[in-house]
C-alpha cells in the first residue's frame, strides 16, 4: 500500500496513557488544584486596591482616545 492512503487514521500526537497512569494522574492534578485553592483563595478574594484601580482606569482612558 502507498504511504499516502487516506484511509487510515492519522495516528494521535501522544500515545494513549495506561489506566494507572491516568488515575495517578488524575489523584496528582486533584492534589495540586486542592493546595493551590488552600493556598490562594484568601488573596485571590482580597479586594483590589484602589490604587491599581486608578491606575487601570488611567490605562483605559489613555487607549481610547
Amino acid at each position: 500500500m502507498d504511504s499516502s492512503d487516506s484511509s487510515k487514521p492519522a495516528p494521535s500526537p501522544r500515545p494513549a496513557r495506561r489506566k494507572a497512569e491516568r488515575k495517578d494522574g488524575d489523584a496528582f492534578d486533584l492534589w495540586l488544584q486542592r493546595g493551590l485553592h488552600q493556598l490562594y483563595d484568601d488573596v485571590a478574594a482580597e479586594p483590589i486596591p484602589p490604587e491599581l484601580l486608578r491606575l487601570i482606569e488611567e490605562d483605559r482612558t489613555r487607549r481610547g482616545k
